[in-house]
């Protein structure tokens, strides 16, 4: 192979893995497979491989961290959780909620499109992700939650909605914590998020849009208004704060929710 035809195809191969994150097959801060992976896979060298990386990394596509390998970059920066706005938002009592009326609106979105465009790969990750967030303490599953809406998120296949929710998971996340450190404890709250749970993951895995949307939307709206209430009868809600507890490790969850 000339050097032109070598060119020509580590060109070719950076396109294919453009496209592939470009229609979402490939999601933000998903690892790229390695370079052996991908020249078995691809059918070239590994040479001609690492040109093409090397190419979309010069144009802000993919990062590389050391020791772990290369990552689709985001295309909406997330949020700099210790910022001054981020501080200030922390401390308002409605940020939460505002947080739950974007969701709603997104993740019912989601859950609709996810419905009609899941892969045979999709529905395996929705399904393991669901079994997994079933068989947690429900005390101490905020992140397998949060892990199981990313994965129908994800399953819409319209990467501009999976960048926006990814550039928001750190605020996402806190969202599910506030709604795991206030309602799993209370069991008539639990039963309805469980049934919700699993409406959502049916309609989804079924193939029903429509009921995928509205049981998505049905299932944030009543976490949001049931939260409510209890801030209004109890005058105090549980909330996480907006630094870096967002990933604490599950012990430190754990401890945290024993402590409440």
């Amino acid at each position: 192979m000339t050097k032109q035809q070598s060119i020509s195809t580590a060109q070719s191969i950076a396109a294919h893995l453009e496209q592939m994150i470009l229609d979402g097959t490939l999601t933000p801060e998903r690892k790229i497979p390695s370079e052996r992976q991908l020249a078995t896979r691809l059918g070239v060298s590994r040479t001609i491989v690492r040109e093409a990386l090397h190419e979309l990394h010069g144009r802000g596509m993919i990062e590389t961290r050391h020791g772990k390998g290369s990552f689709v970059s985001c295309a909406v920066p997330a949020l700099d959780e210790a910022s001054p706005l981020m501080l200030a938002f922390s401390g308002n009592a409605r940020t939460l909620y505002d947080l739950f009326e974007v969701r709603e609106q997104l993740e019912g979105q989601a859950a609709e499109l996810a419905a009609e465009r899941a892969t045979e790969q999709d529905q395996y990750k929705i399904r393991k992700a669901f079994e997994a967030m079933e068989a947690a303490d429900p005390l101490t599953n905020a992140e397998l939650d949060h892990a199981f809406h990313r994965a129908i998120v994800e399953a819409s296949h319209n990467p501009v909605l999976v960048h926006v929710l990814n550039s928001l998971k750190g605020l996402m996340l806190n969202s599910v914590q506030a709604s795991v450190a206030n309602l799993n404890h209370r069991r008539a709250f639990k039963q309805q998020i469980d049934k919700h749970h699993r409406q959502i993951y049916h309609a989804v895995i079924s193939r029903q849009a429509h009921w995928a949307r509205k049981a998505a939307m049905a299932h944030v709206r009543h976490v949001s208004d049931s939260l409510r209430r209890i801030e209004e009868k109890e005058q105090h809600l549980i909330r996480t704060a907006f630094d870096d507890s967002l990933y604490c490790s599950t012990t430190d969850t754990q401890a945290e929710a024993s402590a409440h």
